[in-house]
């Protein structure tokens, strides 16, 4: 406490005994095999310092504390003993407590004081939160009480507790400003240069440290720790995306295989080469800036621009789950306003290891999946709430190679009158920083994401953990709509990775900046100049604006309650030069800065190849096949009597346990945790504020059926139109075959697009790849293919690529000593134009007797052996169609085939509608060339093609419901030419049943099963209680 001031802690609990946070915690103790809790309570902690009299503290609990209705408060002050009120717990009961430590940001109780002295108490300088658990269970003791804490309850990195009650630690500032470090790096040896790279986190090699020394030496001076920070910052993977841009040299045996011709000997840019060429070779009209800005922007009228990014936060969300996911959204959303547009809606692409993994099988310090992928959906969930922006669409996924090292994907659509957005900055523009002030968190963000991750990575790079504030997002936004609007500001640009270095260091590429940091708002004093510089604090913005538009900046955010800091103003000779208190500790050439990196090498070879039976082979010796299986759902047991069950024409008998074995795979294939409801995560997101959302992310009767694709309609744009947002993900693809699994990842976005009534002529792509160390030439062999497979697939699709980001270092040191990559990861995120949002259509069936069509080119392949689905050649056609009969009312429901095959997405549609469907197979058991009525054919051959029609997996196909006298009009779209076609003749468009009114889906012709909905639904939704957090 300071000065001697009093400190109080009030005590906030839910009336009644159960919350959703408990009952959570209880489903990760039974999943994790901890045992049962017997109870468990959970109490809000707030700590006030000031010297506040009883009335003050009764109305903070009251009115800001506590809801009256569902809550109750107890206080006291910490140093005396009893609570107002307070309920002695029995002596069985384990407490624990948890506060933040000092200096973590604390945004409730950053609010906390605000609001109070809004009330009239002033005299509160100071406050904390923290959470009180009261926990009881036979099996607790000190030892697993610790267990469950670290594994459930806290992250180590940021939090501290108590065995029992603990006290607030308030950050101390320092009073003393440490000075400019100085390093003459002439006398530096190439260890020396390493050894300061590695000391400093610079995440530099000895090329680039040699290139910065040469640098200096020609200056005939000593580098600062400002410089050498802002170098790194600047050169960094994360920033300047080196190994997209770097040669690469495909390394060829004396034979090389086909996929190695396929490249030239060096690729001179990745990025350049598969990714920028492609969007230029196809030269869609509507995209308006593509590779440029913050964010890719495309206009589909006269009037309005449309800006779409998306973003990784991966390391920070591994270390600290809830912030890396929070400043990831926060930091997408600001490379939406640094386009001078208004955000309007949110997606998330989540990536985590086993939910029920053993804490044995993680790296040495390394986050439980369960507890990460809490604090991730509760940072997602966080900012886009109180910023009052919908999370519309998005995807859980799970893998054990993202077990230590998750991937969140965070993206951002954003909304501007077109044409407005300013990009130019002019000399004496004054350099303004705008919303957040700026403290240690963040530090080196750049270069930490630009690092191999072990155990030790949260404990070193523990400054890089970033705490958001979305209210003062908020109000940054609203200071930035009004000046985009009354014009007056030149350029604006977020202030993310590298902080201001890298903020400031893009605007001023071409004039140079002068800028002071001596007035720069802070959140306590001490920081030295290198940490101003480069911190990543969140919610900050930097404007370049006119000197004759200062005073009406200043008035806007008077009015919007926003603090702004003006640091200094544009030059005009390519020069950067900051200073502290008139001590000038940076003097760089923009020149160098940014074009003064080494070109990197880097190499790439295919890994050696293997036939389908010693991969296979492999896997069943690694126990990886027997895992797949058992994720989809698939068993192995021997079939009986299934050919003698399929001969007789009685569909009623009873089915043999052979095809009872189809049934209950389909169910455990719901059930499975890549397929399972994701309602219990969605719910959770405001999906449905500002009022845009025409196909939210479930759909249905009772709206709990997933939709392929968000559709909005902007709010405010007087238009018929709307977008639709989808994304593709493919990873298990990838990591068999990346060339084919990039395909699939544009194909499964592009399939959700027109499931939806997006135009597949009118869609753009956003690309994001994850990838493990870029000097690992297999890592390299892998991202070359995936490049490739995007850069074909985009242009057979025509649509563009308008943004992109790669992230790199995605590994880690596992327990057996070696590093362990993510698989190939390319997501892709697609933005479509929907001519007429009341032509939309959704995932579910709509009317009993309609004709149910299987549209596309269907080749399942058994992805449980491995089998990567082909490449449907035929998709851009099979799209087009069916856009068409989609705006001519055609269809009245889509859902395209995904994981778990044909069954799964009959299984989905009928959920949704509640309504059943009648489905024969026959056309599809000739097409596999097995007659099922030949004697001959064993009953093993018989149950595996079964199984491979209804459960294997395959690109470019959807289930269509087809309104019933719409049929020969939708069939004659994909006829092979003009002329009516028979069903049999048109292999791409099958009818292949009907919906029932019924509440069951039966497989039949030959009868195969029938399952109730009842079960499909039970299956889908139960078992993500248990798998989701």
């Amino acid at each position: 406490m300071a000065n001697g001031e009093n400190l109080y802690r009030f005590e906030v609990r839910t009336r009644g005994a159960g919350s959703p946070r408990i009952e959570a915690l209880k489903a990760d103790v039974r999943a994790l095999g901890m045992g049962i809790l017997r109870s468990a309570r959970d109490t809000a902690l707030y700590f006030v310092e000031g010297d506040l009299a009883p009335e003050e503290l009764c109305l903070l609990g009251r009115f800001l504390l506590s809801d009256p209705v569902e809550e109750t408060f107890e206080w006291r002050e910490v140093s005396r003993q009893a609570l107002h009120g307070s309920i002695s717990e029995p002596d069985t009961v384990r407490i624990v407590e948890i506060c933040r430590k000092p200096g973590v940001t604390d945004t409730v109780a950053n609010e906390l004081v605000r609001a109070a002295r809004e009330m009239g108490i002033p005299c509160l300088n100071r406050a904390a939160t923290g959470i009180r658990w009261e926990l009881e269970a036979d099996w607790l003791n000190e030892t697993s009480l610790l267990k469950l804490t670290r594994v459930l309850l806290a992250n180590s990195l940021i939090d501290r507790w108590e065995f029992g009650e603990i006290n607030p630690i308030f950050p101390e500032g320092q009073l003393l400003v440490p000075p400019v470090e100085q390093y003459d790096l002439g006398i530096m040896d190439d260890d020396s240069l390493l050894s300061l790279s590695s000391e400093r986190r610079l995440a530099l090699d000895l090329t680039e440290m040699k290139a910065i020394q040469a640098w200096f030496v020609a200056q005939r001076r000593e580098i600062t720790d400002v410089e050498l920070e802002m170098i790194a910052q600047t050169w960094s993977e994360h920033c300047v995306h080196k190994s997209f841009k770097a040669d690469i040299e495909v390394i060829r045996d004396s034979k090389p295989s086909d996929r190695e011709s396929a490249f030239p000997r060096i690729i001179h840019s990745i990025f350049n080469t598969y990714i920028k060429n492609t969007t230029e070779e196809i030269g869609a009209p509507w995209v308006k800036s593509a590779f440029v800005d913050n964010a890719g922007i495309v206009s589909f009228d006269d009037r309005w621009d449309l800006s779409f990014k998306v973003e990784t936060h991966n390391h920070p969300s591994a270390i600290e789950p809830f912030g890396g996911a929070n400043t990831g959204v926060g930091g997408v959303i600001r490379d939406i306003m640094g386009v001078s547009a208004k955000p309007i809606a949110v997606t998330d692409i989540l990536c985590f290891g086993p939910p029920d993994i053993s804490e044995d099988e993680l790296p040495q310090g390394t986050l439980h999946p369960r507890l990460v992928a809490r604090g991730v959906v509760a940072g997602v969930e966080d900012y886009g709430n109180k910023m009052g922006i919908p999370t519309v669409n998005g995807a859980v996924h799970f893998h054990p190679g993202y077990a230590a090292n998750p991937l969140v994907y965070c993206g951002c659509i954003g909304l501007a009158p077109r044409g407005i957005h300013r990009n130019k900055p002019e000399s004496g523009d004054h350099v303004i920083v705008l919303g957040g002030r700026t403290g240690r968190d963040g530090i080196r963000g750049a270069t930490f994401s630009s690092m191999k991750m072990d155990g030790s990575t949260g404990e070193v790079a523990g400054a890089s953990v970033q705490i958001g504030d979305p209210i003062i997002q908020k109000k940054a936004l609203d200071v930035l709509l009004a000046a985009r609007d009354a014009g007056l500001y030149n350029a604006v640009t977020d202030c993310g990775a590298g902080g201001l270095s890298s903020a400031v260091g893009e605007m001023a590429r071409e004039l140079g900046a002068e800028i002071d940091l001596s007035g720069l708002g802070t959140k306590y004093p001490g920081l030295a100049p290198w940490e101003l510089w480069l911190s990543e604090a969140q919610e900050r913005m930097v404007l370049a604006i006119p000197p004759r538009h200062i005073k009406a900046f200043s008035e806007l955010c008077s009015i919007f309650e926003c603090e702004f800091w003006d640091i200094g103003a544009f030059r005009s000779d390519g020069e950067l030069k900051v200073r502290v208190k008139g001590e000038l500790v940076l003097d760089l050439s923009m020149i160098f800065l940014h074009q003064g990196l080494p070109k990197k090498l880097l190499m790439a070879k295919e890994p050696l190849s293997k036939s389908p039976q010693e991969r296979l082979q492999k896997s069943i010796e690694a126990n990886v096949y027997q895992a797949r299986l058992d994720t989809l759902g698939i068993q192995t047991t021997e079939a009986s009597n299934v050919h003698s069950e399929l001969q007789g024409p009685d569909e009623n008998r009873q089915a043999s346990p052979g095809l009872i074995e189809l049934k209950e795979q389909l169910l455990k294939l719901l059930g499975s945790r890549e397929i399972a409801s994701r309602e219990k995560i969605v719910r959770r997101y405001d999906h449905e504020v500002q009022g845009n959302s025409v196909i939210k992310p479930f759909v249905g009767a009772f709206c709990d059926s997933p939709s392929d694709a968000a559709v909005l309609k902007p709010k405010g744009a007087a238009c018929e139109w709307g977008i639709a947002l989808s994304n593709g993900f493919r990873s298990d693809y990838g990591e068999l075959d990346p060339y084919r699994g990039a395909w699939a990842a544009v194909d499964e976005a592009m399939r959700n697009i027109v499931a939806s009534g997006g135009d597949p002529s009118r869609t753009a792509i956003l690309d994001n790849f994850c990838m493990g160390d870029p000097n690992d030439p297999g890592v390299m062999w892998s991202l070359l293919e995936s490049a490739r497979g995007l850069r074909e697939a985009a242009l057979a699709f025509h649509t563009p690529i308008i943004s992109g980001k790669d992230s790199f270092y995605n590994e880690y040191l596992g327990a057996d000593g070696s590093r362990h990559a993510v698989p190939p990861s390319l997501l892709i995120s697609a933005l479509a134009y929907v001519p007429k949002v009341e032509r939309v259509v959704t995932t579910f069936f709509k009317h009993p007797a309609d004709s149910i069509w299987l549209v596309g080119d269907f080749k399942p392949s058994a992805i449980w052996q491995e089998e990567v689905p082909e490449i449907s050649l035929r998709a851009q056609e099979v799209y087009s169609s069916l856009f068409d009969a989609i705006q001519e009312g055609e269809v009245l429901a889509a859902h395209d085939l995904s994981e778990g095959g044909l069954a799964v997405a009959l299984a989905e549609m009928c959920i949704g509608g509640r309504l059943g469907a009648r489905i024969a197979l026959s056309d599809i058991y000739e097409q596999r060339n097995i007659p099922i009525s030949q004697t001959t054919e064993t009953d093993n051959a018989i149950l595996g093609v079964l199984r491979l029609a209804l459960f294997g997996e395959t690109m470019g196909c959807l289930l269509v419901e087809v309104g019933a006298g719409k049929e020969e009009q939708f069939a004659a779209r994909f006829a092979p030419n003009s002329s009516k076609t028979s069903l049999q003749q048109n292999n791409l468009a099958k009818r292949i049943g009907e919906v029932l009114k019924e509440p069951s889906l039966e497989i039949v012709d030959p009868f195969l099963f029938m399952v109730s909905i009842g079960e499909m639904l039970d299956a889908w939704k139960t078992a993500s209680q248990e798998l989701l957090p």
